[in-house]
């Protein structure tokens, strides 16, 4: 669900995590668009705090965001 409704989705893969990050990234790179006829932007940052600074920033922008990290 999450997938289908956001359009910046921010991850920074950690051990142990849900496989959710690497099922929304691997669908954004087959092209899977979302419920809007889009494909989310998935950027992997370093950090924790590059994730948090990522959907801060996108939502000041008026998309819809997620993160799938701690």
């Amino acid at each position: 669900v999450v997938y289908q409704i956001n359009e910046v989705i921010a991850i920074y893969p950690i051990t142990p995590s849900s496989p959710m990050a690497e099922w929304a990234d691997a669908w954004a790179s087959e092209g899977k668009p979302n419920i809007w006829g889009t494909v989310p932007t998935v950027v992997q940052m370093q950090s924790e705090g590059g994730v948090a600074g990522a959907v801060h920033g996108a939502l000041q922008t008026g998309s819809l965001t997620t993160t799938f990290t701690a």
